[in-house]
């Protein structure tokens, strides 16, 4: 498509030149004598770049720029000027103009100056284009679920997202929590400036200090250049630091004067360095355990704990496993371009009831293996790794508890069995735990010891998962 360019000069003359010249040029390109008819005109069509003359009767060109920006925020500028009005030309080149040109001039200096203006426009709709793409790949929307634990922390991170109250996202490993880090910074007013992410526990001990602070040339041997660290790579963005609880004594003092005092010093520099870095700190360990154990000082703890978000475990969101395994179908599917294999209700009955130990991760990586090796085909049982037909919960005893070929491990089914009694006893008394307790003949408390000890939550939405699950898949 050819760009649109508008030329604005009260001297007739120039303005039919150039529109006849860019037409040869093979743009599209009209003329106005004055402010007021290129106002008119840029209302009724859009125009890519205009060419306007800087000293024109009634409205200057800066005014000009100025009105079209708030008609067409994307459209770009240059300014024609006389020789004696060069100040005034830089001027206009604070107020948004891409560049100027002095009159009288060459043709093919327009020309070369319309090509790098209409370039720099095209990779400024780029870059904006990018961004939104980040952006929008990291909101909430996102971030795949319906269950009301992860609705809560949606809510959260809302609230939170655009203060600089420093956050720790808690859960266990494979939960998601480096995408609640990147919904956090990408919602906030830093959401164009850098996050920064680490593992602190995928770093050395020794070379996470660097990592973190950066050194001088001649800090250490082999020290030859200077070298920035990550709070100075993230300055007024986010830098996340995940996995904190494997992080040293040494180091948890310096993270700490960071938080307190906003300032560090590179290994080997005597000169100290401001931040203004949020912190979003995120670990699958119990930091309060830690702290009474000696391992985590409890001053830092304070410091990070300021808003905890805890993600929930994938056992804790049941209802979501169906969406995720739509999701990872697809996804992978996709990828791979491969035909997605079809999922039945047997299936998805063992998911559900399935642990996943190892959480989201665990499940997109099962859904890729099985895309990869059974594209197209119906999944059965005997297509699930072993540890799926070891651990079915109460789906071999809803089917008349055939024990498989490949032997099952008793202490799993005897325990998956007491969970499914507790559990349907709760559901039978609307979680009326006195009741339920009356039920299986055991004293309340210790009901209450083992839905604690087994993490057993309740959850509304489980016994309307399965039907029909496979047509939505």
């Amino acid at each position: 498509m050819k760009a649109r360019i508008l030329i604005v000069d009260d001297e007739k003359v120039i303005c039919k030149a150039l529109v006849k010249f860019l037409v040869t040029q093979d743009y599209e390109a009209e003329g106005a004598s004055d402010g007021a008819e290129a106002i008119e005109k840029a209302k009724n069509q859009m125009f890519d770049l205009v060419i306007s003359d800087l000293k024109m009767p009634s409205m200057s060109g800066i005014e000009l720029i100025k009105k079209l920006k708030q008609i067409h925020p994307a459209i770009i500028s240059i300014i024609m000027t006389g020789y004696g009005t060069i100040d005034n030309a830089v001027e206009a080149v604070k107020a948004g103009a891409f560049h100027y040109i002095t009159k009288p001039f060459e043709l093919d200096d327009v020309a070369m100056l319309v090509k790098k203006a209409l370039k720099f426009q095209e990779l400024e709709d780029d870059n904006t284009k990018l961004k939104k793409q980040l952006k929008q790949k990291h909101t909430f929307n996102n971030i795949i679920g319906c269950a009301e634990n992860l609705k809560d922390i949606f809510r959260i991170v809302e609230k939170v997202a655009n203060t600089d109250s420093t956050v720790l996202v808690l859960g266990e490993s494979g939960t998601g929590k480096e995408l609640i880090a990147q919904a956090i910074h990408y919602n906030s007013d830093r959401s164009e400036l850098p996050l920064i992410p680490v593992n602190c526990s995928a770093i050395p001990e020794g070379l996470l200090e660097t990592e973190l602070f950066g050194y001088v040339k001649g800090a250490f041997t082999g020290a030859i250049n200077s070298r920035p660290g990550k709070f100075e790579a993230a300055r007024d963005g986010t830098i996340f630091l995940d996995e904190i609880g494997d992080m040293s004594h040494k180091l948890q003092v310096k993270l700490l004067r960071v938080l307190q005092e906003k300032r560090y010093e590179p290994i080997g520099s005597t000169q100290t360095m401001l931040t203004n870095a949020r912190v979003i700190a995120a670990t699958h360990q119990d930091l309060e355990t830690l702290v009474e154990q000696g391992r985590f000082r409890e001053d830092l703890f304070y410091r990070l704990n300021v808003i905890p978000v805890r993600v929930p475990s994938l056992r804790e969101r049941i209802c979501d496993i169906p969406l995720l395994v739509a999701h990872f179908l697809e996804l992978y599917a996709t990828q791979n371009k491969l035909e997605k294999p079809v999922f039945n209700d047997e299936i998805m009955n063992i998911f559900v009831n399935y642990k996943w130990p190892g959480n989201i991760r665990e499940l997109e990586n099962t859904i890729e293996r099985l895309i990869v090796l059974k594209p197209g085909a119906e999944i059965t049982p005997k297509d699930l790794p072993d540890k799926f037909t070891q651990v079915t919960n109460s789906y071999f005893f809803k089917s008349g508890f055939a024990i498989p070929d490949t032997g099952i491990s008793l202490k799993n089914i005897v325990e998956d069995f007491e969970n499914t009694l507790i559990r349907k006893a709760l559901d039978k008394t609307g979680w009326n735990k006195n009741r339920a307790a009356h039920l299986l003949k055991l004293n309340r408390t210790t009901l209450v010891e083992k839905i604690k000890k087994k993490n057993i939550t309740r959850n509304k939405t489980q016994g309307k998962l399965l039907s029909g699950v496979a047509k939505v898949l």
